[in-house]
């Protein structure tokens, strides 16, 4: 039985995460390997000292996760839905301007999937590293995922 393919997955994350729609996230890359994300410069999420909000930027690392796990496992959607069980980020240097977060599976899908199939709940790591416009590093996140089984 053939499946639907799926809209692009910034439009889906657009539709169905409305952070994603308030902090203006701009989906770019976003495929099985890889998931680029960036955040415009806003005064609106500006902190203290005229940069992204620490909070911005966590919802812009999640977002690039979120972007990867569609991606990989888009297609497993009708079997299990994708969850975020935990994340730990670090600030590594001041965020200025705008901000990009690029993520990327750190097992293979091939192998969350067959522990799918073996009827298990898979955990997985997404790391991603936030750049600022000069390519400096300002920040890294790990968000463990799951494929929660329906039913």
């Amino acid at each position: 039985m053939p499946t639907e393919p799926l809209p692009p997955i910034g439009e889906m994350m657009a539709a169905t995460v409305p952070m994603a729609r308030t902090l203006n996230l701009e989906f770019g890359e976003t495929s099985a390997e890889r998931a680029v994300v960036s955040l415009p410069d806003q005064s609106a999420f500006h902190n203290h000292v005229g940069g992204p909000h620490a909070g911005a930027m966590f919802t812009l690392a999640e977002s690039a996760s979120g972007a990867i796990v569609l991606a990989a496992f888009g297609d497993q959607l009708k079997r299990a839905v994708p969850l975020a069980v935990r994340a730990e980020i670090g600030y590594k240097k001041l965020a200025m301007g705008a901000v990009t977060a690029t993520a990327e599976l750190g097992r293979p899908a091939a192998d969350v999937l067959a522990e799918l199939d073996a009827g298990e709940r898979p955990e997985f790591p997404v790391k991603v590293a936030i750049t600022r416009e000069d390519g400096a590093v300002t920040g890294e996140m790990t968000i463990i995922w799951t494929l929660r089984p329906h039913g």
